[in-house]
């Protein structure tokens, strides 16, 4: 089993989030959930992008290293849910010993630091055709500069589609992708 660290979205450490960390636990997983928002929480997407652009990308950065400093091991699975993405990406780039990432709502591309993502480390990610968040330019990086990626993508439009609660949330899109997700943790 796998030992993960799952960086949050935009909206915090939400009570979705957590559902999903639950579900990998539940398969056996351990699960790391960082509150990079020390104890905040947006209901709209756009309040916690303005929240993080307010603080700074270099902040959750710092938030995001500093908690993983703390495991007592390297070889960790990461995960990253939107904005949450690139707090994974920036953990399989800087450090030694990650296994696999996977990303929910978006990706991050590795030209983004001017790294190169290691060649023996699987990358996989979900999101919705129509999501308004959606960046093509960073999916076009992930699928160039991932060795070993696969790209998902479902019809619809929703952001937050496994958040259960949100105006986003898909019963039946969740749960194909918790299912992929767990397929892909028992290959790691």
């Amino acid at each position: 089993m796998a030992e993960i660290v799952l960086f949050h979205h935009s909206g915090g450490l939400t009570d979705g989030v957590l559902d999903l960390a639950e579900k990998l636990r539940i398969v056996g997983h351990t699960v790391h959930t960082p509150d990079l928002f020390e104890g905040r929480t947006f209901g709209k997407v756009e309040e916690g992008v303005a929240y993080a652009n307010e603080v700074g990308e270099e902040t959750f950065a710092d938030r995001a290293s500093a908690f993983v400093d703390t495991l007592s091991t390297d070889e960790l699975v990461y995960g990253g849910l939107s904005m949450g993405c690139a707090r994974a990406a920036e953990q399989v780039l800087f450090r030694d010993g990650a296994l696999a990432a996977f990303f929910l709502y978006g990706v991050a591309d590795p030209a983004w630091w001017d790294k190169t993502w290691p060649a023996d480390v699987p990358a996989e990610a979900h999101l919705t055709e129509e999501d308004p968040w959606r960046e093509p330019e960073a999916e076009e990086g992930f699928v160039k500069h991932i060795p070993k990626h696969d790209l998902f993508t479902y019809p619809g439009e929703g952001h937050l589609f496994l958040e259960p609660g949100h105006p986003d949330y898909d019963e039946e899109l969740a749960h194909i992708v918790t299912s992929s997700i767990i397929d892909f943790l028992d290959e790691v």
